[in-house]
């Protein structure tokens, strides 16, 4: 029997126009709300992002994230 879908857990979040417009993109073509899209992410991460690409990802963020706060 599959697990229900309770969205008990909620915190604010902030992101950038970019994230959050990539993020309402995903759940419409998905046909998901965004809770339920980011849930889906969440849950499934080991499977959906491939380890190489996150971390050479993570490390490029990273390195561009003083520029990006100024």
């Amino acid at each position: 029997m599959p697990k229900r879908l309770r969205l008990t857990r909620r915190f604010p979040v902030a992101m950038t126009n970019d994230a959050y417009r990539r993020l309402q993109r995903f759940a419409q073509d998905a046909e998901l709300s965004q809770d339920e899209a980011l849930t889906f992410l969440f849950e499934n991460f080991s499977s959906v992002f491939r380890d190489d690409n996150l971390a050479a990802r993570l490390s490029l963020f990273k390195a561009e994230l003083a520029d990006r706060k100024a």
